[in-house]
């Protein structure tokens, strides 16, 4: 039987996990009711979960070289309106990105994969994030270890994509940068404040405002290559409390992203200049902040390209590659990628009638339970080759990580 055909078999578990998922919708950090559920599928599955920060991971086969598969499960901080009978319970969180999706894949591939253990010719290591949608769930896992004990020697990552997009697409890039960095802006512009009919007594937060966000984008404009991808996006502008009264302060807040992390860090070093000295010509103080943020995502080519041929070999229906695809969108899994050689890919989870008419992060999206299966068997299909061809190598890489071991424990005795 072919992994797409069990999975099948598997369809109505699959589609009541995610309902379950996607009703129970958690935002954040910190998911109990979905870390729960996680934990209660993998061992009625016979995976013992682990905690990994605020993460579950798990571990399939044993010894040989180790293979991580990433699903993350966190929602969306905002109101769903899909007017779905399994829509979220929580009005303030709803699963609007399809991570409920990629959890439920995952969990039907540990499924599948345990029921083939017996054949694996090396380790799966499960990382169930959290954290996604606020990128910092990944760097919560790698800080407590998921990349160790066993050390990981490769990784994958699918992310569903909806809209009006035919079932069978997979979207990947293994030449360039898959998608951008991500660091989050604000900045606070401190003038004076008064009565509306006396501006030249004030000193306007809410007019610099508007200059300094014009300004900013003046830095893609005539800063940077045409050839360099960058995107500034203030998304907030908060502001005074009355409409005769000029306020004291005002916040924009946004986000910077890039294609490569040299016109990242220009970026970041230049919206703070700028923000400052147009700030200054009005004579207004600011406060910049400018997180860390995240890298961008660059898949290991050689990875990537066993990861493709796999997904080939498949033969689901109607399957179509799409490659080369970049996106100015985030994502997390790029601490991953600086880390181990990874391949990161887009499913398309659509519809071609109007339940495809909405994007991700649209409070009115939605995403086809027909790719469930498709991915579950896609991870396991993986999983499985990729191990095998890996098999060698995972020899030569046991002897060495217990030659090192052995030194350890010699060197504390």
């Amino acid at each position: 039987m072919s992994y797409y055909d069990r999975a099948l078999e598997m369809k109505d578990e699959l589609v009541a996990n995610r309902r379950y998922l996607h009703e129970n919708a958690e935002v954040g950090l910190t998911l109990p009711k979905t870390r729960a559920f996680i934990e209660e599928k993998l061992r009625e599955y016979g995976i013992e979960p682990q905690r990994c920060g605020e993460g579950v991971t798990g571990l399939i086969g044993k010894g040989g070289k180790v293979l991580l598969l990433r699903a993350d499960m966190d929602a969306l901080a905002m109101s769903e309106e899909s007017g779905l009978p399994f829509a979220s319970k929580d009005p303030k969180a709803a699963h609007c990105c399809g991570h409920d999706m990629h959890a439920t894949m995952l969990l039907g591939a540990a499924k599948m994969l345990k029921e083939h253990e017996s054949e694996l010719k090396g380790t799966i290591k499960l990382m169930f994030q959290p954290g996604e949608e606020c990128l910092n769930g990944s760097l919560n896992m790698l800080e407590h270890g998921i990349l160790e004990n066993p050390k990981v020697d490769a990784a994958l990552a699918y992310h569903v994509g909806p809209g009006q997009l035919p079932i069978g697409m997979f979207m990947y890039n293994d030449n360039s940068t898959m998608m951008f960095s991500n660091n989050s802006l604000k900045i606070k512009v401190k003038g004076k404040g008064g009565h509306g009919a006396l501006p030249q007594n004030c000193i306007d937060p809410i007019s610099i405002g508007a200059h300094i966000i014009i300004a900013l984008q003046e830095i893609i404009a005539r800063e940077f290559d045409p050839h360099d991808a960058c995107v500034i996006t203030v998304g907030t502008f908060h502001a005074g409390t009355a409409m005769n009264i000029i306020p004291e302060e005002a916040e924009l807040t946004g986000t910077l992203r890039a294609d490569t992390k040299e016109a990242q860090q220009k970026l970041m070093k230049r919206v703070k200049e700028v923000a400052e000295a147009t700030a200054k010509v009005y004579g207004a103080d600011t406060e910049v902040e400018i997180d860390a943020g995240g890298p961008p995502l660059i898949c290991d080519p050689s990875t990537t390209k066993e990861f493709v041929g796999y997904m080939r070999e498949l033969k689901l229906p109607e399957t179509m590659e799409y490659p080369n695809i970049s996106a100015s969108a985030s994502e997390d899994f790029a601490f991953v990628a600086e880390q181990v050689p990874s391949t990161f890919m887009y499913l398309s989870s659509g519809y071609m009638d109007e339940r495809g008419a909405y994007s991700a992060h649209n409070p009115k999206v939605q995403f086809n339970d027909a790719y469930l299966y498709r991915g579950a068997a896609a991870y396991t299909k993986a999983a499985m080759d990729w191990l095998l061809e890996n098999a060698a190598a995972g020899t030569v890489s046991d002897c060495i990580r217990q030659a090192e071991e052995t030194l350890y424990e010699m060197a504390g005795n």
